[in-house]
């Protein structure tokens, strides 16, 4: 099997299974809930009911609400000849449909994509990237975002976005629910109670962070691959290794990029900046250092 075809398809397991495992962790916490308030079908109805809101926003409309939290807005062709431009000719070189276009008011560079399927995509890239690349350069930024759309990363990536924040708000409602509201409502008294609200405080610490370990499950091979695929799509390798050196280079502390649930989506993380050459910053981190991804597309 080509090995692209057998990423996306794992790419596509793997979103479906987390959402099977977001819809245990809600249906969890809302029998729970419901237990503790008397009424755990009543808890269960309303977990499944948000999921279910979350579910379709996530798929459907996961995109746009990415873009809202980036601060991203749609561009047409006659806004943005040269930015929309080098989207087109390389989506036509490429023989993929043509993302939408949107751009971010910020001079600090970066790019990221997402979107459900190639057919359902959007592009968003900085003020500051189109001002300080050269179209080479420009061509292997927006070619690397073209190849995690066409390997469907984006699918993953947006649904993880969408999915790890409404985890982390329920979590917290959950919280704050155990701690300061509604525990004298259970029919359960004594020790079934207490076993009630050690289990709530407990799922609603655990959910933020398996939230947050959901969103990094999301393979760090995926910018390799995607690194990889883009120089094929530009036959110069180069000007994406430039990019990445000088998109690392430019980022600055407490930048207006930095957003918890979208630095693992631009194509450098917008928290480690020029910290992310380096290997032990980027331990932890939804990107392999960029050193290294410069080193493999530089021996190409």
């Amino acid at each position: 099997m080509d090995p692209i075809i057998g990423h996306i398809a794992a790419n596509k397991r793997r979103t479906f299974f987390f959402f099977f495992l977001y819809a245990v962790l809600f249906a969890l916490i809302g029998y729970l809930s419901g237990e503790y308030m008397g009424n755990p079908i009543l808890g269960l109805t309303i977990a499944a009911v948000v999921f279910c809101v979350i579910f379709l926003v996530s798929y459907y409309g996961g995109r746009n609400v990415i873009a809202s939290m980036a601060g991203a807005r749609e561009v047409s062709k006659q806004q943005e000849p040269y930015l929309y431009n080098t989207v087109e000719a390389l989506s036509i070189a490429a023989g993929r449909p043509m993302p939408k276009v949107y751009i971010i008011e910020t001079e600090v560079p970066n790019a990221f994509a997402a979107g459900r399927n190639p057919d359902n995509s959007i592009i968003a890239v900085t003020r500051g990237l189109l001002n300080r690349l050269n179209r080479q350069e420009l061509e292997g930024v927006i070619a690397h975002e073209m190849a995690h759309i066409a390997n469907y990363d984006v699918l993953l990536a947006t649904v993880a976005v969408v999915l790890a924040g409404a985890i982390v708000y329920a979590g917290v409602i959950v919280r704050q629910m155990a701690l300061f509201g509604g525990m004298g409502r259970s029919r359960r008294g004594g020790q079934g109670q207490l076993i009630g609200i050690i289990i709530l405080i407990v799922v609603a610490v655990i959910a933020p962070l398996f939230a947050q370990l959901l969103r990094y499950a999301i393979s760090r091979q995926r910018e390799y691959l995607a690194d990889a695929t883009a120089a094929d799509f530009t036959g110069y390798p180069e000007g994406l290794a430039g990019a990445l050196e000088k998109i690392t280079a430019m980022q600055i502390k407490k930048s207006p990029l930095e957003n918890q649930a979208l630095n693992g989506l631009y194509i450098i993380n917008p928290a480690l900046g020029a910290t992310a050459m380096n290997r032990m910053a980027t331990m932890f981190s939804t990107h392999p250092p960029t050193a290294e991804r410069i080193k493999r597309l530089r021996a190409m």
